[in-house]
């Protein structure tokens, strides 16, 4: 029965093409709809998370941060604004924060890079070997900094991808060398490409595509203590000894315990120029972000497959008054009721289910061509192809039970006399 049934079925919906592809065209919408928000949220969540997950799920990181104005005040009488991270909170975590299995110091200083007479802007960061394990940084070309670099307080350095792009476009950058401020210094090593902005103390990624980094004494030795700052025609100077400390954690359970240890820390030391920063909860809010995110979205969705539904409803009403006749020489030829919610209820499932499978076409290719045009991530699960299929055929049950019942219902005298 079931073949002849949607054999039936997609014979009367072929008699009104124009008709059934306009009904078809709400649902096609709606599944699009769901599953083309699913995949943006989706994708901007997962560029968000990998951020994080690119700081270390057992990283902390300490960054020292410019006080507010009201707290730095008496500082505008002076000619040196002193802030920040000292050398002497990095050993203090050293000798009393336990389960560390290693921590690893960084320095930022904003120079003017130039190679001939090409010339970029950039932030030198001063750091030692370990930083590249810590901070999860994959190396293109050479190497990262040794641990004989800064013991010899060599003028070798590593490059973002962005800033050896600039520079060394028709030439491996390795063995070259690069004019930071007053100093030359030698490329040993390019990194791979991160995708994130100009890195800053203050943010949660800190590394850039554009940033230098070198051996964390010799910035000491070339660059002394305190930096001068131009902005805007007006002069400054800061003195920061470390604008960022990383702490790894021995595991994932010693992160909080180890958090709480540096709050205690900073709540007696530096209660306004440091703040901590710990990726592991930033991923875990990520992810209830997502879910927030992702039900919103598909609810918004959802509404497009509801009107989908009920224009396939309002057609299917329209259908049964047009086919009344039809339906009392079937019923008085022997049809039972249920027969007749069988054939109405297949022309509304097949209609949703083609307009679903339809849909589903069109909404994989939704996000590569919002993807590709527009420049924003986005991932297609196959959750939200399930869900928007399985919603597609729910409102084909759902909305096509009452058109069907009410031809059922239909009086066979009646319906025979129905002109």
């Amino acid at each position: 029965m079931i073949p002849r049934v949607v054999a039936l079925a997609w014979k009367s919906i072929m008699l009104h093409r124009l008709r059934s592809f306009l009904t078809v065209l709400g649902i096609i919408v709606g599944v699009v709809a769901v599953i083309a928000m699913l995949a943006i949220g989706e994708g901007a969540s997962e560029a968000a998370q990998e951020q994080i997950r690119r700081m270390g799920s057992r990283n902390l990181l300490l960054a020292s941060v410019q006080p507010p104005q009201s707290d730095s005040a008496a500082s505008e009488n002076r000619r040196v604004l002193e802030y920040g991270l000292k050398h002497d909170d990095f050993q203090r975590i050293v000798d009393t924060v336990p389960e560390i299995t290693r921590i690893v110091a960084r320095r930022d200083i904003p120079v003017d890079a130039r190679v001939g007479t090409r010339k970029y802007t950039t932030v030198v960061m001063g750091t030692s070997a370990d930083y590249a394990d810590v901070a999860n940084l994959r190396m293109r070309h050479g190497r990262f900094l040794t641990a004989a670099d800064a013991g010899s307080r060599r003028t070798v350095c590593v490059l973002g991808a962005k800033i050896a792009e600039r520079f060394f476009r028709s030439q491996s950058p390795v063995g070259q060398r690069i004019r930071l401020a007053r100093h030359y210094f030698d490329v040993v090593g390019v990194l791979a490409p991160r995708g994130e902005g100009t890195g800053g103390t203050g943010g949660t990624g800190g590394e850039s595509d554009d940033a230098v980094f070198v051996p964390l004494q010799t910035m000491k030795e070339r660059w002394g203590d305190i930096v001068r700052v131009v902005q805007s025609g007006s002069r400054s100077y800061t003195k920061v000894q470390l604008h960022r400390i990383t702490v790894e954690a021995a595991n994932l359970d010693a992160v909080r315990r180890i958090a709480r240890s540096l709050s205690r820390m900073l709540d007696r030391w530096h209660p306004y120029d440091v703040k901590l920063t710990v990726p592991l909860d930033l991923l875990e809010e990520a992810k209830r972000t997502k879910r927030r995110y992702n039900l919103i979205l598909g609810f918004i969705a959802g509404f497009s497959l509801l009107v989908g539904g009920i224009g396939i409803m309002n057609i299917m009403l329209a259908t049964v008054v047009e086919r009344t006749r039809e339906i009392g020489i079937r019923r008085a030829l022997g049809a039972k009721r249920s027969h007749i919610i069988r054939q109405f209820l297949a022309e509304t499932v097949l209609l949703s289910v083609s307009g679903g499978l339809i849909g589903l076409a069109l909404g994989v290719l939704a996000p590569m061509a919002i993807s590709h045009f527009a420049g924003m991530p986005t991932v297609v699960t196959p959750f939200s192809l399930i869900l928007a299929f399985g919603i597609s055929a729910g409102v084909g049950v759902v909305f096509g039970l009452y058109p069907a019942a009410q031809a059922a219902d239909l009086d066979p005298v009646v319906a025979l006399r129905r002109e």
